[in-house]
């Protein structure tokens, strides 16, 4: 049998096999709780070695996107409680994913209409985040300039995050991934072109670029153990005008000996080492490097379990995984109108293609209705 389909040790955790369900926003939350459906989406793709929550803001200033389920209310934990419990029913495990978006958010989506925040004072030039129009509509609207955080408010944050992996273990989660890719405000204190700060967090030196993402790990550790801490990761990502740097390799190569001496549960890297602008497929000319990044990275994980995500596929999975340069593979949008996506690869079955119109918002259409695969009698 492929090692793609044996169990894992995932610090303590067992998985049943080695296959991940990345992160998915689909905004099926309206009132920003998880409900039934979301419960019966989750279970409906348990067979999973692991899936990882689509993004879960830890606060209403960490929120960019109207109808995703938060983990900072009573109610939300309360959600949650059904999804994992659902899950669990069925033999799955699953990581809630920790989200603040800093700066891609609008003031519609804020507590009484406030400027986002982050570590930087710059626009994000072009990203827009889902929120209400002048007319109160939901809709993608541009990101305004944010308003860059305080010294002395960067604890609060820290806070925030180690509150909700409390909160994400009350829920029932098996472990937490912190939101580190992608743009958001992780990225936006590591990117020395964006982190435009001038106190201990500015990006002039390595260990002021890397401090407030190690200060939430280990404020995350201390608060739920270090064995259900995990972060994502996405070098080379320019996703929300997140611009590449000369400092990527020796930043990310430095965040991973030092995630790596804390022993972390798993570190997932997205691979976005090319990106798309609309139908065009844009060439940063990194693939090379990203695979050399790779291998650095993993090279500082001796405890720690390194999960790839994107263009994922199983030859690839088996591939890396039989040379040692992962332990397990992630799959995003095969998920969506795969729910038994594992037998799928398994058997070698056809997979469905999903419908893009159907991937946010909505009902159970394009949601909780892809069937399994029905092999011809």
């Amino acid at each position: 049998m492929s090692t793609l389909f044996e169990p894992f040790d995932l610090s303590g955790t067992t998985l049943r096999n080695r296959i991940v369900m990345a992160p998915l926003t689909r905004s099926r939350a309206p009132t920003d709780i998880a409900d039934e459906r979301v419960a019966l989406y989750y279970a409906q793709r348990a067979t999973a070695g692991l899936i990882v929550s689509e993004g879960t803001p830890i606060s209403r200033e960490g929120q960019g996107y109207l109808f995703n389920p938060g983990i900072f209310t009573p109610e939300q934990i309360a959600g949650w409680r059904l999804v994992t419990d659902s899950v669990h029913a069925v033999g799955g495990r699953m990581f809630a994913q920790l989200w603040h978006v800093g700066r891609v958010s609008h003031p519609s989506i804020q507590d009484d209409g406030k400027t986002p925040v982050s570590a930087s004072s710059l626009q994000a030039v072009g990203a827009q985040a889902f929120g209400y129009d002048a007319d109160g509509v939901p809709a993608l609207i541009d990101t305004p300039a944010p308003r860059q955080l305080a010294t002395d408010e960067i604890p609060r944050i820290v806070e925030d995050f180690a509150q909700a992996a409390a909160n994400a273990i009350e829920a029932g989660f098996d472990g937490v991934e912190i939101h580190g890719a992608n743009g958001y405000l992780h990225e936006q204190f590591m990117n020395p072109l964006v982190n435009d700060r001038t106190d201990r967090y500015a990006a002039d030196t390595l260990e002021n670029r890397l401090r407030f993402t190690l200060e939430v790990v280990d404020a995350v550790i201390a608060r739920i153990g270090v064995n259900r801490v995990a972060i994502r990761l996405s070098p080379y990502g320019q996703l929300f005008d997140m611009p590449l740097h000369p400092e990527i390799d020796a930043t990310y190569t430095a965040l991973a000996r030092e995630l790596g001496a804390r022993g972390l549960a798993y570190v997932h890297l997205m691979d976005q080492s090319g990106f798309r602008v609309g139908e065009k497929t844009v060439d940063v000319g990194t693939e090379t490097r990203f695979d050399a990044l790779l291998r650095a990275m993993k090279s500082h994980l001796p405890k720690t379990a390194l999960i790839l995500a994107g263009g994922m596929n199983r030859e690839r999975a088996e591939q890396l995984i039989a040379a040692g340069a992962i332990d397990l593979a992630a799959f995003g949008v095969s998920y969506i109108a795969n729910p038994d996506l594992v037998e799928r690869l398994r058997n070698e079955w056809p997979l469905a293609t999903p419908d893009r119109a159907t991937f946010y918002g909505g009902d159970a259409r394009g949601y909780n209705d892809y069937p399994p695969y029905r092999v011809a009698a």
